[in-house]
């Protein structure tokens, strides 16, 4: 199949898989005698996995070690386990973060009764730090 074929079935735009071949997160096509990319079946099933890691912010180089972990299917499941648990601690830091910036953003937006800009206490606090 052509790239806009595998785009379009695995809903991942043709430049981001190009993009893919070129970080060797996916194997280069073979290229017709025309030069077109020519793709296989399964490589839909890779693209489908990488995007839905993708949506789980997984790194690429993360993604790249569990595509090869599935090369041994009797191999512990580790690295799996270790790559998902550290993406979690990650989403947790990171949702701790968000919750400081919103209790921030609250208090800002709240500060703020003058009409002005020479009078916005808003503006005055991000000024002074």
């Amino acid at each position: 199949m052509k790239i806009s074929e595998l785009a379009h079935a695995s809903n991942v735009p043709a430049k981001t898989i190009r993009y893919y071949e070129q970080i060797k997160l996916i194997s280069a096509a073979e290229r017709d005698s025309n030069g077109y990319r020519s793709y296989q079946r399964q490589d839909i099933a890779t693209l489908v996995f990488i995007r839905r890691c993708r949506e789980l912010n997984i790194a690429i180089d993360d993604i790249k070690q569990l595509l090869d972990i599935q090369a041994t299917p009797a191999a512990p499941c580790s690295t799996v386990d270790d790559i998902i648990a550290r993406q979690l601690a990650k989403i947790k830091q990171k949702q701790r973060e968000l919750a400081l910036l919103e209790t921030s953003l609250s208090e800002l937006a709240t500060s703020c009764v003058n009409h002005k800009i020479e009078d916005c206490s808003i503006l005055h606090q991000l000024r002074a730090g």
